[in-house]
């Protein structure tokens, strides 16, 4: 399995800056793709930022240029710096490792898993 944790919210002026983190552990192997959702009350899960394998870095077009997302294979974590925030990108921030799918050079490694981890989420609240 795959164990993921979020940290690094917290409550922010607008304008201001934050950095998020997402560790992952155990079978870290045969992650594909790390990837920040948000989610603000009553509303959808949406998604923010991917880090795929192959680096196609992709955001929602709401915090391009203001979000970076990069990622440290060597550590499996990825972070999501946050540059000029607003009130509306407060939210439950969640990462997301999706599975490598079979078939793969790692599929008997990866057996049994599940297609995806979640985090628990890390809230940021940012003020106005």
């Amino acid at each position: 399995h795959v164990q993921v944790v979020e940290s690094g919210g917290g409550l922010v002026q607008a304008g201001g800056s934050l950095i998020l983190s997402c560790a992952a552990s155990g079978d870290t192997m045969c992650i594909q793709n790390m990837i920040w959702f948000r989610q603000l009350p009553g509303e959808e899960r949406e998604w923010v930022a991917a880090y795929p394998n192959d680096g196609s870095l992709s955001y929602r077009d709401s915090v391009k240029g203001r979000f970076t997302i990069s990622r440290d294979k060597a550590k499996n974590t990825a972070f999501l710096e946050m540059k000029s925030l607003r009130p509306e990108d407060s939210a439950v921030y969640y990462c997301k490792v999706d599975i490598i799918p079979a078939p793969s050079p790692v599929q008997d490694l990866c057996a049994g898993l599940d297609r995806d981890y979640w985090g628990q989420g890390t809230q940021v609240t940012v003020s106005s």
